[in-house]
């Protein structure tokens, strides 16, 4: 592995992480050292939740939010209230941070939706659509109908990723003028405004049996203390699948699902496209008056 100088020692190289598809912690580490210039600025200044798989994918890992009393004074950490206490998360702001993590098997980065110099307020409105029994073409329909909404009727710019898992997530670049619990209530609200429009694709029931096949616009993780996957992150399944920036004509690409990029051909495409959320900081809006815009839609 070719990398800047370390203090700290790399450790089982050669330990596979993914039995299946032979993917080593080393090949992580290359990855994520290759991929950390891209990936960084959507990790800095962020609460980290570390999804850490010591045994490799095929064991049960663990989510971790309170960084280890072991890890060495130079990883950036930051207490962050919770219900009844607080919450000592690493910020994981350069790559050695982030490496020394991959060192202590930590495969999927998690973020919060809002910055430790404003966390009560988001900078990101996301909806999740997790594609119904590896049904993908629904949730790429479902990320157009949302997109259609979100650009052509409420203002925002929506900005698209594959998750690396199964479906697709619409993000929208916020100002953070506004308290998650004013957020959560908006994509409430314009999920609800989706599923009604469309009753036979699209559903907001969190019960699985009550969703009968159709999309589930799952808005829940815009609320304070939930994360979303990283952008570039690996997601603990065979193959190391990436979740990924696309453009939105991508979607019209009959070959594309959840898991098209992975840590070995993430770079093919990285070297010749610009970056899909390229313009995401200069995107920022107030979700002000945008409730009166849906409710007008009624």
């Amino acid at each position: 592995m070719k990398t800047t100088s370390l203090n700290f020692e790399i450790t089982q190289k050669d330990k596979v992480l993914f039995p299946n598809s032979g993917v080593t912690k080393n090949d992580l580490m290359v990855y994520y050292e290759k991929v950390s210039d891209y990936m960084i600025p959507y990790l800095k200044n962020r609460p980290l939740t570390m999804q850490r798989f010591p045994e490799g994918i095929s064991k049960e890992g663990f989510f971790q939010k309170n960084a280890s009393k072991y890890f060495p004074e130079w990883v950036k950490t930051e207490e962050i209230r919770k219900v009844g206490g607080w919450v000592n998360h690493v910020i994981c702001n350069n790559k050695a941070t982030q490496l020394y993590l991959v060192n202590q098997y930590v495969v999927t980065f998690h973020v919060s939706l809002s910055t430790i110099d404003n966390i009560e307020y988001p900078d990101k409105l996301i909806f999740d659509l997790d594609a119904p029994n590896g049904n993908f073409e629904l949730a790429v329909e479902g990320a157009k109908v949302l997109r259609n909404l979100l650009e052509n009727k409420l203002g925002f710019k929506a900005f698209l990723m594959t998750t690396g898992s199964k479906g697709l997530h619409v993000v929208v670049s916020l100002k953070q003028q506004e308290d998650f619990n004013e957020v959560h209530a908006l994509a409430k609200l314009i999920s609800n405004y989706i599923s009604t429009q469309n009753p036979n694709l699209f559903t907001t029931a969190i019960r699985k049996e009550k969703r009968e096949g159709r999309l589930y616009i799952d808005f829940l993780r815009n609320s304070y203390g939930q994360t979303s996957v990283a952008p570039y992150s690996v997601r603990a399944i065979e193959n190391a699948p990436v979740a990924t920036p696309i453009f939105w004509d991508e979607l019209d690409d009959k070959k594309l699902n959840a898991q098209t990029w992975n840590i070995k051909n993430i770079f093919k495409r990285l070297v010749k496209i610009e970056d899909p959320w390229g313009d995401f900081e200069a995107s920022k809006k107030s979700i002000e008056g945008v409730k009166n815009l849906l409710e007008k839609l009624n």
